[in-house]
């Protein structure tokens, strides 16, 4: 309990500082809390009991869920035929090549080279933000690398699998594998598909119905991802590939939904975007604090076979991504990099890895694999960060959109204030009013809060005719404030998602003040 609330509370930092600095993906000033973690001596054991399928089902599911469901089942489907290219032969030859080169360079057994060729091949699209913070990237090569991301993992899973088996029994069972991999796979995308279906149907039946209930309904949704990835790990399919299946499957739901429950549809979706990204920053602060005790002395020895393997692998990864891109997928010089580089490594990379060392493989092949690892990973993330800062364009700066932004909210509000000043109204309800549309520029000071608090606590509440007419002057301010708003969209296009924010802002607030509870029913 102490650890997970001590996650919890390190993914909260970070959220903030990644707001101060604005420059920094969130994703590295995780890692620098969770290393700074491995310093205190309470938490340096957590290690010993880190669980690569718990870690798998309770964090990085739900993240790969919310992803697919981020997707268009259609896009996947039109996509299909790159999707199986990029997860099965471009997979297969790096495979093949990876442990070809480690075995060629390093003086290890050909078993365990191809074990950690394996953990190098699954990509992680949430590192992917890591390395474009602040980029734009083309919209073709960002698709590609989702997809990859999305779909590679169990390929990766079946022929680390297939080491393993080697490394233990001594020889390969190709037909094996290939089977596992057909049931694996393939049975995760049937599994997925139909149990999310089932469930989607269940919560519909709900919907339409008068036991439907906004929170039971919201927690069903949530546990769908844990529900489906356990049960598919139970029937031995890929519970990762049936997750990003039910993903998909739910991307259509949500599309026509939206308007039977618009309340349930909207506090689904802001709790689903508080979850990821508390749950993405708390990958982060796993994967620093495994990768300081991962790399220090106690893990190390003498010899430097990690940092040579780990390198390897980066760049036979580097090398046949670029080749494929330029062959398979006919892209010029600069996508072909593009693409090369965004097959970044994270979470799923380093858990194989956690995987292989719980298996029946001796403590110092276990340690090897660990390390080159994390070589793997940081190389993946470190590489393309430096890069992508020459070869892609940057977006809009903080400081732009921020300052964007500051004007349109005091243009947006003086337009709300004048329209309330203009209306007959009780001087209390009138002051009222205005200082919470001034509170939308989101420039009052404390002391101003302090003073309306005070304010609030001295005086009675508002009658019903008052409380009556205190909403009709939001809600003619709020008109005023939607119409300036509609009218800047159709010409401030560069700012375009900055106003459309502002206007989402303007009907969240609308919601909060205008409703038949805004009144009792005795002082109607």
């Amino acid at each position: 309990m102490i650890l997970i609330f001590a996650l919890i509370l390190a993914a909260i930092v970070s959220i903030f500082l990644a707001q101060i600095f604005s420059r920094i993906s969130i994703n590295y000033i995780s890692m620098v809390i969770g290393a700074l973690f491995f310093l205190l001596p309470a938490f340096r054991g957590s290690t010993d009991n880190f669980n690569s399928e718990i870690f798998m089902g309770i964090i990085v599911a739900p993240l790969l869920f919310f992803e697919g469901q981020a997707t268009r089942l259609n896009f996947v489907g039109r996509k299909l035929w790159h999707i199986l290219q990029m997860t099965i032969v471009l997979v297969l030859i790096d495979f093949v090549l990876a442990g070809l080169a480690i075995k060629a360079l390093i003086p290890i057994s050909m078993p365990l080279a191809f074990i950690m060729a394996a953990i190098s091949t699954p990509t992680d699209a949430t590192a992917m933000t890591s390395v474009t913070n602040g980029l734009r990237i083309p919209r073709k090569n960002g698709a590609l690398l989702k997809m990859e991301s999305l779909f590679n993992d169990a390929s990766g899973i079946i022929l680390l699998n297939m080491a393993l088996l080697w490394y233990v029994n001594g020889f390969v069972n190709i037909p094996a594998t290939v089977g596992n991999f057909l049931y694996s796979a393939v049975g995760g995308v049937i599994f997925g598909f139909a149990l999310a279906w089932l469930i989607i149907l269940f919560r519909q039946k709900l919907l339409r119905s008068t036991i439907n209930a906004l929170n039971a309904q919201v927690l069903l949704y949530l546990v769908t991802p844990f529900t489906i990835y356990f049960i598919g790990e139970m029937i031995h399919v890929s519970g990762i590939i049936a997750v990003v299946s039910a993903g998909l499957v739910h991307n259509a739901e949500v599309q026509r939904s939206r308007l039977i429950n618009p309340p349930q549809i909207h506090f689904g979706v802001d709790l689903v975007a508080m979850v990821t990204e508390v749950f993405n920053s708390i990958v982060f602060v796993i994967l620093g604090f495994l990768f300081v005790s991962i790399i220090s002395a106690k893990r190390l020895g003498d010899s430097p076979r990690w940092i040579i393997i780990g390198a390897i692998l980066y760049l036979v990864n580097i090398i046949v991504r670029y080749a494929f891109s330029r062959v398979r997928f006919k892209m010029n010089n600069r996508d072909g990099w593009i693409f090369s580089l965004g097959g970044v490594h994270g979470a799923v990379t380093l858990s194989l890895a956690y995987f292989v060392s719980q298996l029946h493989v001796t403590s110092a092949d276990a340690k090897l694999v660990l390390c080159s690892a994390s070589v793997l990973i940081i190389l993946s993330l470190i590489v393309p960060t430096i890069v992508f800062r020459f070869i892609l364009p940057k977006l809009s700066t903080e400081k732009e959109v921020t300052t964007e932004a500051i004007k349109l909210r005091k243009t947006m509000a003086d337009r709300g204030i004048e329209t309330v000043e203009k209306m007959y109204l009780p001087d209390n309800v009138k002051k009222s009013v205005i200082f919470d549309l001034t509170t939308q520029n989101q420039t009052t000071a404390t002391r101003d809060f302090i003073s309306a608090w005070a304010d609030v606590v001295r005086h009675s509440d508002f009658s019903g005719s008052e409380k009556e007419l205190e909403m009709r002057a939001f809600m003619n301010a709020f008109a005023q404030e939607r119409q300036y708003l509609d009218a800047i969209s159709q010409s401030e296009v560069k700012y375009q998602s900055c106003v459309y924010e502002l206007y989402n802002e303007v009907l969240l607030a609308e919601s909060l003040v205008v409703g038949p509870n805004v009144f009792d029913e005795s002082e109607k």
